[in-house]
């Protein structure tokens, strides 16, 4: 773990360096441009880093942490598939258990994370222009592609918490805020996201909301 600075201010080197305290801004358009090159490879580090970073972090202001840190994280799920995976290919008992233990083991840590991310969104939320927590915990159990949504926004919200930690100044990300607008936006139910295609993507921003009476909260 780095003090916070070490890295450079390029793509590049925020791409590639080591988790710090406070945390790394990893903003949506940076996220991606990791992600898709390497098939998501890239994304497994970030996930270690962000986080090892919030275990650090916590321990460094609460002395406490509520999280397995970037090792605790991953490993048990990386060693569950390494394990598993060649277990349940060869019909061997205790495979599949396994295979699924690890499955369960990295969406719980995502529920928690996204639990995380609504704790510390809270404490700066006048910085952050909030009136309640960004994040739906529970959505990291929806399946595809809504469980990507809460994913996105996650992303943002925690990288702009770390921005305003680091007293850095604002940048706009143009996917989170033009491009996929839904990221950015202020936290929104199930029904609002499939009622208001305002907030789907560039294209539909001027799309009137669909009078569906179900859907109206």
């Amino acid at each position: 773990i780095q003090p916070a600075g070490t890295a450079g201010s390029d793509p590049l080197s925020k791409l590639t360096a080591p988790p710090e305290v406070p945390g790394i801004p990893r903003p949506v358009w940076l996220t991606i441009l990791g992600s898709v090159p390497t098939a998501l490879g890239w994304y497994g580090y970030y996930k270690f880093s962000v986080e090892e970073e919030l275990f650090q972090y916590e321990m460094q202001t609460e002395n406490r942490a509520t999280g397995c840190g970037g090792y605790g994280t991953l490993l048990p799920f990386v060693f569950g598939v390494i394990i598993g995976g060649p277990l349940s290919l060869l019909h061997i008992p205790g495979g599949e258990t396994i295979l699924e233990g690890a499955g369960v083991w990295i969406l719980l840590g995502q529920v928690n994370l996204y639990r995380r991310v609504n704790e510390l969104c809270l404490e700066e939320k006048e910085k952050l222009g909030l009136d309640e927590p960004p994040l739906y915990s529970w959505w990291a159990l929806l399946p595809p592609p809504l469980d990507v949504v809460v994913g996105l926004r996650q992303v943002h919200f925690l990288s702009e918490y770390w921005r305003v930690k680091r007293e850095e100044p604002a940048e706009k990300d143009v996917i989170a805020e033009d491009l996929f607008p839904f990221i950015s936006s202020p936290r929104f139910t199930l029904k609002d996201f499939i009622r208001k295609p305002s907030k789907w993507f560039w294209f539909t921003k001027d799309w009137k909301d669909f009078d569906i009476e179900f859907l109206k909260n």
